[in-house]
């Protein structure tokens, strides 16, 4: 079946795969391989049979949509992937999560596992002797998922002679606000942990904030590394007024390209979602869990029907601690 004589329905955002993997099923990219479409998604191949210019100085009205029964099914679909767009320019998640993982409902049960000191050693094991053993249970409590988004109020008279790229940039913002929304929940788990009694361990600099401070936070994070900070702006500001950030070479780095120069290489995370004096290290292989309760979701029926007003853009999610250990909290005096 081409991409040009595809069946498209509503319906398909109801599926258990949801709208973009049931379009990708009927209309797999294989099919396209060593042709002028190879590096195009199944949605992009859509908006050309409707000949739906979504991006330029020659963008399309947001009425061009709605030209047909079929290319209204992809207006909802138009606005979540802008939406997703403004989540990926905004999202810090990348750099804390250790793995993603997505359920079809709202409950989920993670793993754990929290070895003491004596069982991180390896240890030599003599014929016959007992072998250390390192526990993988399932957490007593569930992963809380919580939903985020914004609502879009508007009437389809007030967008539909707005080029698309201009309305898409109103849809990017709506993004950035559900990524900094899930910002905070990871970095709050990270902290006070997810319900399990597993909250980051403390410790506290001295009254002169030095380099010192960020020796003693590299070391507590043994055996695991210290790979990223995560720290207010105002605290970033303290970390690099430390005299050791501050010599000529790292200076020229900074000032030449951006790059700052971080303790001990960790990625330094800049995010309001951290308390100022809040230095807030982390392991970023092993501290954290996201789940995720489906992609972007959008009010279809309402989309498709020309029902902009208050239409509801939201995501569903949660985080789980996997190793408590792998994040320490270093509370600035």
């Amino acid at each position: 079946m081409s991409y040009d004589n595809l069946k498209l329905d509503k319906s398909f955002y109801s599926s258990n795969d949801g709208f973009l993997k049931t379009l990708n099923k009927l209309d797999p990219d294989e099919n396209y391989k060593g042709t002028s479409l190879e590096n195009t998604t199944a949605f992009q191949r859509q908006l050309k049979r409707f000949d739906i210019k979504v991006a330029g100085r020659n963008s399309d009205l947001v009425e061009k949509f709605f030209q047909t029964s079929e290319s209204s099914a992809l207006f909802p679909e138009f606005i979540a992937n802008a939406v997703r767009a403004g989540v990926e320019e905004n999202d810090i998640l990348p750099d804390i999560v250790a793995v993603r993982t997505d359920i079809n409902g709202l409950d989920y049960r993670s793993l754990t596992s929290e070895p003491s000191d004596s069982d991180m050693e390896l240890k030599t094991v003599t014929e016959g002797s007992f072998i250390p053993e390192t526990k993988i249970t399932t957490k007593e409590n569930l992963v809380k998922l919580q939903k985020s988004g914004r609502m879009l109020v508007s009437s389809y008279e007030a967008v539909r002679t707005q080029r698309l790229d201009v309305f898409s940039v109103m849809l990017r913002q709506i993004g950035a606000y559900i990524a900094v929304s899930k910002a905070k929940s990871a970095v709050n788990t990270l902290i006070f942990g997810d319900g399990n009694e597993n909250p980051a361990p403390d410790i506290y600099a001295e009254n002169d904030f030095k380099y010192s401070d960020l020796i003693n936070l590299f070391t507590h994070m043994r055996p695991y590394k210290l790979t990223s900070i995560i720290v207010s702006p105002s605290t970033a500001a303290a970390v690099l007024n430390i005299d050791e950030f501050k010599d000529a070479h790292s200076g020229f780095d900074f000032t030449s390209t951006g790059k700052m120069i971080t303790p001990f290489g960790a990625k330094m995370i800049i995010s309001s979602s951290v308390s100022d004096n809040v230095i807030l290290g982390i392991d970023s292989s092993c501290a954290l869990e996201e789940v995720d309760s489906g992609s972007i979701t959008t009010e279809y029926d309402k989309l498709i029907s020309r029902q902009l007003e208050r239409t509801a853009i939201t995501a569903t999610y949660g985080f789980s601690k996997l190793f408590s250990g792998a994040a320490v909290k270093l509370l600035l005096a």
